[in-house]
């Protein structure tokens, strides 16, 4: 309903002339248009750098999601590589150990194998040891028999011979090598009593002397003289002359120049 006004415009009259007001009368633009138009700049800055953002987070988050991609794809061709890799190995594995296995049962048929011809050898050696035995006791016997009927005398595994004549102690010693012996070497006490029964305490060449080392006293087999067996006061050189070989004269053994004359015993070792 248009109310009257004063100046006898109605409302319709004065909103037509509000119109015609903000009318630009040179290029017929709305000059409000233009106003507003004119404060807007102001919020455009704005609103392009809140675009700006948007767009760098969009295109990150693109970037991301590729780099994310790329990454399940290698991830997976690489299980599906590893995948495929793996029955070949256990392929490999398989046949390595059935290769061990055959290696493991050819060496233990071979130890097997050797087992046996251990034993072979072994009842085989025990049975050159009791032929070898039994040869030596023959030997024994028989050299105990011949050399108790040529003056050699059996004991303890060794015969000796005591001799009658008188020689050097070189000469003597001679005289029992020719015979496969050598001058006695007494290495005990028993032995020594041995000695002094069938020498009835007469003075014999021993296998002792110091010929190569002064005051050296060794045996012929060249073992070291025990010192226990000389008598008191030997060895002594008597008036500086060289007593280089050892007798036993009874109760031990005395020094005496070598080219004396005594009698001797060789022994021969039959059991060594």
């Amino acid at each position: 309903m248009n109310i009257p006004r004063k100046d006898g415009m109605d409302r319709e009259d004065e909103e037509e002339m509000d119109i015609y007001a903000n009318v630009d009368p040179i290029n017929g633009s709305d000059v409000r248009t233009e106003a507003e138009n004119s404060q807007t700049p102001q919020h455009t800055g704005s609103d392009s750098v809140r675009n700006r953002s948007s767009r760098a987070a969009l295109v990150c988050l693109v970037l991301l999601c590729l780099v994310l991609r790329t990454a399940v794809i290698v991830l997976c061709v690489h299980i599906k590589t590893k995948s495929t890799n793996y029955p070949e190995e256990t392929h490999q594995l398989l046949t390595r150990n059935t290769n061990l296995t055959e290696e493991r049962d050819e060496l233990l048929t071979r130890n097997m194998q050797l087992i046996k011809e251990r034993d072979g050898l072994s009842s085989s050696n025990l049975d050159l040891i009791k032929h070898r035995d039994q040869l030596n006791k023959e030997k024994n016997d028989l050299s105990k028999s011949l050399r108790e009927k040529d003056g050699w005398i059996y004991y303890k595994s060794s015969l000796y011979f005591l001799s009658t004549e008188k020689k050097s102690w070189t000469e003597s010693r001679r005289y029992c090598t020719e015979r496969g012996a050598d001058l006695i070497i007494i290495n005990n006490r028993e032995e020594l009593g041995f000695v002094k029964k069938i020498s009835a305490n007469v003075k014999v060449w021993i296998g002792v002397t110091d010929g190569d080392v002064e005051n050296t006293w060794k045996w012929v087999d060249g073992s070291t003289l025990n010192s226990g067996f000389w008598v008191s006061g030997e060895p002594n050189s008597f008036k500086g002359i060289d007593e280089d070989c050892a007798l036993n004269n009874g109760p031990g053994f005395a020094d005496y120049p070598c080219n004396d004359a005594f009698q001797w015993i060789c022994e021969d070792v039959i059991l060594k």
